[in-house]
């Protein structure tokens, strides 16, 4: 007899909390193998294979490509054990078997279970989920597969207390004790803009508070007030009529890749008080020892390579930039290895890989391991691993044809170097006028880490080993 095993989307590392389902790898019906891939997600940080603990046929899928499920939600059943004949199937249909959650079904096909674990999975059986988890998927294991695709409800369906106001028993608002939030994201949204979680009413199962119930709530919060409080029934109409006004377009969604780069963008801007110098060098010189460096034989060095040496050791000479702020604590963490972040632009958007260990790599390592982390990100096959741990960011933007730039700081770091392109152009050497290659570098700093004066000896240093590379053979 089939039993049929619920694989929910499991914790995928680095904290998140959610993925959009890009492609499925099975159909319903088809025979899946432990640990086989069977959908393809995109999360904040990377693509990820999603592979299947346990071994049997698909009965039924949850959620179509383009759907944004937050972890713990059902991705689809198999049917484990018996000889897969349809009767079999129909009598383990979705909802009438123990799911994976049921400990007597997980038991009686231990051997069906993936030797890899997963965070909820493994040889052991799937381990407690945490209390949010439990929320979403019991309530999307009752229902069908449609149910669990539908979106979130309207904003005008799911009503909210102002902040402040009286506690109303009747309507689930003024809660004592936990407030049930779909995701960590969502309270956080809450609590960056000082809502009170236990004033908003959920709209989910059993009052799960939802992210369109934060933001009809903010959207309320944020409508200026009339002189005389309008009340309650008619506190409704010019929402209504601002959305009948609201310009038509194409809507476009911030998920995946391109939410996080805005959330993180909006973040550096909101709480890093940055400033940018900028100051142009004479790159001939740079350029021609690079030049002779590839003619001398052995692999090539990339130009990415040597700004990247040159901005180690100017780290080096400036640690306080190699750092980031403990705004909790009001404390400057000075960190004591630089894992160097650079800008890479993919078919997904902006992201910026991470050379791990880039103070004690050579400039060949430093030009191997860059061609390795681009070729990976025009393949978006870059991990969460290869994303994450940066302390400084290089820009190379002069790729993009554009001499200048003023750059947003990769949060939490305190600090980026921009590099424009490297064009021929007028410029003064020995007190002639001469034409030399010249490129114009841009550095954003945060200033609550150091002040000008050490903003501008780490350009004013970068800028001399640019101009005459012999500088820095005084402190290889």
């Amino acid at each position: 007899m089939a039993q049929v095993l619920e694989f929910k989307l499991p914790d995928l590392g680095e904290g998140l909390t959610e993925a959009e389902i890009v492609r499925w790898l099975v159909g319903v019906g088809d025979v899946v193998a432990i640990d086989q891939p069977v959908v393809e997600v995109e999360t904040a940080k990377a693509m990820v294979e999603v592979p299947c603990p346990y071994g049997g046929v698909v009965t039924a899928r949850y959620g179509e490509e383009g759907t944004e499920l937050p972890v713990g939600a059902p991705l689809l059943t198999v049917a484990v054990g018996g000889t897969g004949a349809p009767e079999e199937l129909a009598e383990a249909a979705p909802g009438t078997a123990p799911t994976a959650g049921e400990g007597a079904a997980e038991s009686a096909v231990s051997s069906e279970y993936s030797g890899n674990v997963l965070v909820g999975y493994g040889t052991a059986g799937p381990a407690a989920r945490r209390r949010r988890v439990r929320h979403e998927s019991h309530a999307v294991a009752k229902a069908p597969a449609p149910a669990a695709q539908a979106p979130p409800a309207p904003a005008a369906q799911a009503p909210v207390a102002p902040v402040g106001s009286a506690p109303v028993a009747a309507s689930g608002t003024g809660r004592e004790g936990p407030v049930p939030v779909i995701s960590p994201l969502v309270r956080k949204l809450a609590r960056d803009r000082g809502l009170d979680l236990r004033e908003v009413r959920g709209s989910g199962p059993e009052g799960l508070i939802l992210r369109a119930d934060v933001e009809s709530a903010l959207a309320a919060l944020d409508r200026p007030a009339a002189a005389p409080a309008p009340a309650p029934a008619r506190a409704a109409a010019p929402a209504a009529s601002s959305a009948v006004v609201a310009p038509a377009g194409e809507r476009v969604p911030l998920r995946g890749v391109r939410g996080a780069v805005a959330d993180k963008l909006s973040r550096s801007r909101t709480e890093i008080p940055d400033a940018t110098c900028w100051v142009d060098a004479d790159a001939t010189e740079l350029m021609a020892a690079r030049t002779a460096m590839n003619a001398a034989g052995g692999p090539k060095i990339s130009l990415l390579a040597l700004l990247a040496r040159i901005c180690v050791h100017a780290l080096a000479r400036f640690p306080e930039l190699n750092s980031t702020v403990d705004t909790a604590a009001r404390e400057i963490v000075r960190l004591p290895d630089v894992h160097l972040g650079f800008a890479a632009q993919t078919p997904r958007g902006l992201v910026v890989p991470v050379v791990k260990d880039a103070g004690t790599r050579t400039a060949e390592s430093l030009t191997a391991e860059f061609a390795r982390l681009t070729e990976a990100a025009r393949e978006s096959a870059l991990t969460p691993a290869d994303l994450t741990g940066g302390t400084f960011t290089l820009n190379n933007y002069g790729v993009f044809g554009v001499d200048g730039s003023t750059p947003i700081i990769n949060h939490p770091e305190a600090a980026m170097l921009g590099v424009g392109r490297i064009i021929p152009k007028p410029w003064v050497h020995q007190g002639e006028l001469a034409v030399r290659q010249v490129v114009q570098l841009s550095f954003t700093f945060d200033h609550r880490v150091c002040d000008g004066g050490t903003a501008g000896g780490f350009l004013r240093y970068v800028a001399d080993c640019v101009e005459q590379p012999a500088v820095l053979l005084r402190t290889l």
